[in-house]
Protein backbone atom coordinates (compact mmCIF):
# COMPACT_ATOMS: atom_id res chain seq x y z
CA UNK A 1 0.00 0.00 0.00
CA UNK A 2 2.67 2.54 0.60
CA UNK A 3 4.40 1.87 -2.67
CA UNK A 4 1.20 2.50 -4.80
CA UNK A 5 0.68 5.79 -2.22
CA UNK A 6 4.51 7.02 -3.03
CA UNK A 7 3.75 6.13 -7.10
CA UNK A 8 0.52 8.53 -6.68
CA UNK A 9 2.32 11.47 -5.20
CA UNK A 10 4.56 11.32 -7.81
CA UNK A 11 1.79 10.98 -10.64
CA UNK A 12 -0.16 14.13 -8.68
CA UNK A 13 3.46 16.21 -8.23
CA UNK A 14 4.11 15.67 -12.06
CA UNK A 15 0.46 16.61 -12.82
CA UNK A 16 1.08 20.16 -10.84
CA UNK A 17 4.27 20.74 -12.83
CA UNK A 18 2.92 19.90 -15.80
CA UNK A 19 -0.27 22.34 -14.91
CA UNK A 20 -2.58 19.31 -15.73
CA UNK A 21 -4.43 19.97 -12.29
CA UNK A 22 -4.47 23.43 -12.68
CA UNK A 23 -5.89 23.20 -16.61
CA UNK A 24 -8.55 21.00 -15.79
CA UNK A 25 -10.10 22.71 -12.71
CA UNK A 26 -10.02 25.98 -14.63
CA UNK A 27 -12.00 24.68 -17.87
CA UNK A 28 -14.17 22.42 -15.81
CA UNK A 29 -14.90 25.37 -13.39
CA UNK A 30 -15.24 28.06 -15.79
CA UNK A 31 -17.87 26.14 -18.32
CA UNK A 32 -19.81 25.01 -15.81
CA UNK A 33 -20.16 28.55 -14.30
CA UNK A 34 -21.31 29.26 -17.63
CA UNK A 35 -23.14 26.61 -18.28
CA UNK A 36 -24.85 27.49 -15.08
CA UNK A 37 -25.92 31.57 -15.43
CA UNK A 38 -27.09 31.05 -19.20
CA UNK A 39 -28.28 27.81 -19.24
CA UNK A 40 -30.29 28.07 -16.15
CA UNK A 41 -31.80 31.91 -16.88
CA UNK A 42 -35.21 30.36 -18.08
CA UNK A 43 -35.96 28.48 -15.14
CA UNK A 44 -38.77 30.79 -14.18
CA UNK A 45 -40.13 30.55 -17.31
CA UNK A 46 -40.78 26.89 -17.00
CA UNK A 47 -41.10 26.10 -13.20
CA UNK A 48 -38.15 23.75 -12.48
CA UNK A 49 -35.05 23.84 -10.10
CA UNK A 50 -32.19 25.91 -11.59
CA UNK A 51 -30.12 23.57 -10.03
CA UNK A 52 -32.02 20.75 -12.09
CA UNK A 53 -31.06 22.63 -15.12
CA UNK A 54 -27.33 22.44 -14.13
CA UNK A 55 -27.14 19.00 -13.76
CA UNK A 56 -28.76 18.24 -17.02
CA UNK A 57 -26.06 20.89 -18.53
CA UNK A 58 -23.35 19.55 -16.50
CA UNK A 59 -23.95 15.85 -16.97
CA UNK A 60 -23.98 16.77 -21.23
CA UNK A 61 -21.17 18.29 -20.53
CA UNK A 62 -19.40 15.27 -18.65
CA UNK A 63 -20.19 13.11 -21.44
CA UNK A 64 -18.36 14.72 -23.89
CA UNK A 65 -15.40 16.62 -21.94
CA UNK A 66 -14.10 14.03 -18.66
CA UNK A 67 -13.47 10.93 -21.19
CA UNK A 68 -11.77 13.24 -23.22
CA UNK A 69 -9.42 14.72 -20.02
CA UNK A 70 -9.17 11.38 -18.58
CA UNK A 71 -7.73 9.51 -21.75
CA UNK A 72 -5.61 12.47 -22.16
CA UNK A 73 -3.79 11.68 -18.81
CA UNK A 74 -3.79 8.27 -18.95
CA UNK A 75 -3.21 6.75 -22.82
CA UNK A 76 0.53 7.57 -22.18
CA UNK A 77 1.02 6.65 -18.59
CA UNK A 78 2.64 3.44 -19.18
CA UNK A 79 4.14 3.23 -23.07
CA UNK A 80 5.52 6.54 -22.30
CA UNK A 81 7.32 5.58 -19.34
CA UNK A 82 9.23 3.02 -21.31
CA UNK A 83 9.98 5.45 -24.22
CA UNK A 84 11.50 7.81 -22.13
CA UNK A 85 13.20 4.89 -19.96
CA UNK A 86 12.38 6.08 -16.70
CA UNK A 87 9.78 2.71 -16.08
CA UNK A 88 13.31 0.87 -16.28
CA UNK A 89 14.26 3.04 -13.61
CA UNK A 90 11.03 2.87 -11.69
CA UNK A 91 10.87 -0.64 -11.46
CA UNK A 92 14.44 -1.12 -10.39
CA UNK A 93 12.77 -0.27 -7.33
CA UNK A 94 11.34 -2.75 -4.92
CA UNK A 95 7.92 -2.21 -6.22
CA UNK A 96 5.57 -4.44 -8.87
CA UNK A 97 4.21 -3.79 -11.46
CA UNK A 98 0.94 -4.22 -10.39
CA UNK A 99 1.65 -1.78 -7.85
CA UNK A 100 2.63 0.73 -10.60
CA UNK A 101 -0.21 0.12 -12.59
CA UNK A 102 -2.95 0.87 -9.32
CA UNK A 103 -0.37 3.97 -7.87
CA UNK A 104 -0.57 5.46 -11.19
CA UNK A 105 -4.35 5.21 -11.62
CA UNK A 106 -4.63 6.45 -7.51
CA UNK A 107 -2.78 9.40 -9.05
CA UNK A 108 -4.30 10.44 -12.10
CA UNK A 109 -7.91 9.71 -10.37
CA UNK A 110 -7.04 11.64 -7.91
CA UNK A 111 -6.03 14.96 -10.56
CA UNK A 112 -9.26 14.44 -12.32
CA UNK A 113 -11.69 13.89 -8.73
CA UNK A 114 -10.16 17.52 -7.79
CA UNK A 115 -11.03 19.41 -10.97
CA UNK A 116 -14.03 17.78 -11.08
CA UNK A 117 -15.21 18.31 -7.64
CA UNK A 118 -13.76 22.06 -7.44
CA UNK A 119 -14.80 22.56 -10.95
CA UNK A 120 -18.75 21.55 -10.74
CA UNK A 121 -18.83 22.54 -6.52
CA UNK A 122 -18.35 26.17 -7.96
CA UNK A 123 -21.42 26.07 -10.22
CA UNK A 124 -23.65 24.57 -7.33
CA UNK A 125 -21.67 27.15 -4.66
CA UNK A 126 -22.27 30.05 -6.71
CA UNK A 127 -25.91 29.20 -6.85
CA UNK A 128 -26.33 28.97 -3.63
CA UNK A 129 -24.60 32.19 -2.97
CA UNK A 130 -27.30 34.15 -5.05
CA UNK A 131 -29.94 32.83 -2.86
CA UNK A 132 -31.51 30.31 -5.15
CA UNK A 133 -33.81 27.86 -3.40
CA UNK A 134 -32.22 24.16 -3.88
CA UNK A 135 -34.61 21.02 -1.81
CA UNK A 136 -32.55 18.16 -0.19
CA UNK A 137 -34.07 15.72 -3.89
CA UNK A 138 -32.24 18.37 -5.67
CA UNK A 139 -28.70 18.09 -3.49
CA UNK A 140 -29.16 14.35 -3.64
CA UNK A 141 -29.01 14.21 -7.52
CA UNK A 142 -26.01 16.90 -7.69
CA UNK A 143 -23.81 14.81 -5.15
CA UNK A 144 -24.88 11.78 -7.33
CA UNK A 145 -23.71 13.75 -10.59
CA UNK A 146 -20.34 14.50 -8.72
CA UNK A 147 -19.83 10.96 -7.44
CA UNK A 148 -21.06 8.94 -11.03
CA UNK A 149 -18.68 12.41 -12.44
CA UNK A 150 -15.57 10.87 -11.13
CA UNK A 151 -16.40 7.50 -11.89
CA UNK A 152 -16.77 7.66 -15.35
CA UNK A 153 -13.33 9.70 -15.49
CA UNK A 154 -12.41 6.29 -13.75
CA UNK A 155 -13.20 4.13 -16.24
CA UNK A 156 -11.51 6.05 -19.36
CA UNK A 157 -8.41 6.61 -17.12
CA UNK A 158 -8.77 2.42 -16.79
CA UNK A 159 -9.13 2.45 -20.41
CA UNK A 160 -6.52 4.62 -21.54
CA UNK A 161 -4.35 2.73 -19.22
CA UNK A 162 -4.73 -0.62 -21.49
CA UNK A 163 -4.56 1.22 -24.60
CA UNK A 164 -0.99 2.49 -23.24
CA UNK A 165 0.09 -1.10 -21.57
CA UNK A 166 -0.72 -2.60 -24.77
CA UNK A 167 0.80 -0.25 -27.41
CA UNK A 168 4.33 0.29 -29.05
CA UNK A 169 4.32 4.07 -29.22
CA UNK A 170 3.07 7.07 -27.71
CA UNK A 171 1.84 8.33 -31.29
CA UNK A 172 0.12 5.11 -31.58
CA UNK A 173 -1.65 5.24 -28.24
CA UNK A 174 -2.93 8.97 -28.76
CA UNK A 175 -4.44 7.52 -32.09
CA UNK A 176 -6.36 5.01 -30.55
CA UNK A 177 -7.19 6.70 -27.56
CA UNK A 178 -9.09 8.91 -29.80
CA UNK A 179 -10.77 6.62 -31.65
CA UNK A 180 -12.08 5.25 -28.33
CA UNK A 181 -13.23 8.58 -27.13
CA UNK A 182 -14.96 9.06 -30.41
CA UNK A 183 -16.50 5.79 -30.60
CA UNK A 184 -17.79 5.84 -27.17
CA UNK A 185 -19.23 9.33 -26.97
CA UNK A 186 -20.59 9.35 -30.57
CA UNK A 187 -20.47 6.74 -33.18
CA UNK A 188 -21.64 4.21 -30.51
CA UNK A 189 -25.16 6.18 -29.90
CA UNK A 190 -25.25 7.02 -33.49
CA UNK A 191 -25.43 3.51 -34.68
CA UNK A 192 -27.60 2.84 -31.37
CA UNK A 193 -30.16 5.61 -32.76
CA UNK A 194 -29.73 4.10 -36.68
CA UNK A 195 -30.69 0.71 -35.04
CA UNK A 196 -33.98 2.12 -33.68
CA UNK A 197 -35.09 4.01 -36.80
CA UNK A 198 -34.48 0.61 -38.43
CA UNK A 199 -36.67 -1.04 -36.26
CA UNK A 200 -39.40 1.19 -37.70
CA UNK A 201 -41.16 2.57 -34.72
CA UNK A 202 -40.89 -0.79 -32.78
CA UNK A 203 -39.13 -0.69 -30.01
CA UNK A 204 -36.30 -2.86 -28.70
CA UNK A 205 -36.71 -6.17 -26.76
CA UNK A 206 -36.07 -4.51 -22.67
CA UNK A 207 -33.30 -7.07 -22.18
CA UNK A 208 -31.48 -6.15 -25.01
CA UNK A 209 -31.54 -2.29 -24.73
CA UNK A 210 -30.60 -2.66 -21.60
CA UNK A 211 -27.49 -4.83 -22.85
CA UNK A 212 -26.83 -2.17 -25.11
CA UNK A 213 -26.96 0.73 -22.95
CA UNK A 214 -24.73 -0.87 -20.18
CA UNK A 215 -21.61 -1.98 -23.04
CA UNK A 216 -21.61 1.86 -23.24
CA UNK A 217 -20.53 3.48 -20.35
CA UNK A 218 -21.44 7.01 -21.03
CA UNK A 219 -24.71 5.82 -21.55
CA UNK A 220 -24.69 4.30 -18.46
CA UNK A 221 -23.71 7.60 -17.04
CA UNK A 222 -26.40 9.50 -19.13
CA UNK A 223 -28.97 6.70 -17.28
CA UNK A 224 -27.82 8.11 -14.13
CA UNK A 225 -28.03 11.41 -14.01
CA UNK A 226 -30.95 12.03 -16.95
CA UNK A 227 -33.20 9.09 -16.87
CA UNK A 228 -35.28 10.07 -13.63
CA UNK A 229 -37.02 12.75 -11.96
CA UNK A 230 -36.47 16.10 -12.27
CA UNK A 231 -33.69 15.71 -15.16
CA UNK A 232 -35.43 13.07 -17.10
CA UNK A 233 -38.39 15.26 -17.82
CA UNK A 234 -35.79 17.98 -18.99
CA UNK A 235 -33.36 15.77 -21.13
CA UNK A 236 -36.10 14.07 -22.46
CA UNK A 237 -34.65 10.78 -21.30
CA UNK A 238 -37.16 9.69 -19.00
CA UNK A 239 -39.55 8.26 -22.20
CA UNK A 240 -36.32 5.98 -22.47
CA UNK A 241 -35.30 4.74 -19.12
CA UNK A 242 -39.54 3.74 -18.27
CA UNK A 243 -38.45 0.87 -21.18
CA UNK A 244 -35.55 -0.33 -19.36
CA UNK A 245 -35.23 -2.28 -16.23
CA UNK A 246 -31.88 -0.56 -15.34
CA UNK A 247 -31.96 0.99 -11.85
CA UNK A 248 -29.08 3.40 -10.14
CA UNK A 249 -27.46 -0.08 -8.15
CA UNK A 250 -27.25 -1.37 -11.57
CA UNK A 251 -25.93 1.56 -13.50
CA UNK A 252 -23.75 2.20 -10.71
CA UNK A 253 -22.31 -1.11 -10.45
CA UNK A 254 -22.14 -1.01 -14.87
CA UNK A 255 -19.65 1.78 -14.12
CA UNK A 256 -17.47 0.50 -11.48
CA UNK A 257 -16.87 -3.43 -13.72
CA UNK A 258 -15.88 -1.06 -16.82
CA UNK A 259 -13.41 0.43 -14.23
CA UNK A 260 -12.29 -2.79 -13.01
CA UNK A 261 -11.86 -5.08 -16.00
CA UNK A 262 -9.47 -2.54 -18.09
CA UNK A 263 -7.26 -2.26 -14.98
CA UNK A 264 -6.94 -6.30 -14.93
CA UNK A 265 -6.40 -6.37 -18.42
CA UNK A 266 -3.78 -3.27 -18.20
CA UNK A 267 -1.85 -5.12 -15.57
CA UNK A 268 -2.10 -8.07 -17.33
CA UNK A 269 -0.77 -7.03 -20.71
CA UNK A 270 1.98 -5.31 -18.49
CA UNK A 271 3.44 -7.95 -16.47
CA UNK A 272 3.92 -9.90 -19.63
CA UNK A 273 6.06 -6.79 -21.70
CA UNK A 274 9.12 -6.62 -21.92
CA UNK A 275 10.74 -3.40 -20.84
Amino acid sequence: MKNILIIARKEVREGLRNRWVLATTLLLAALSLTLSFLGSAPTGNVGVSQLDVVIVSLSSLTIFLVPLIALLLSHDAIVGEMERGTMLLLLSYPVSRNQVILGKFAGHLSILAFATLFGYGAAAAALAATGTEIDTANWSAFVTMLFSSVLLGAVFIAIGYLVSARVRERSTAGGVAIGIWLFFVLIYDMALLGALVASGGHALPSGLLDALLLLNPTDAYRMLNLGSGEAGALSGLGGVAEHTGLNATILVGALFGWVVLPLLLAAASFSRREL
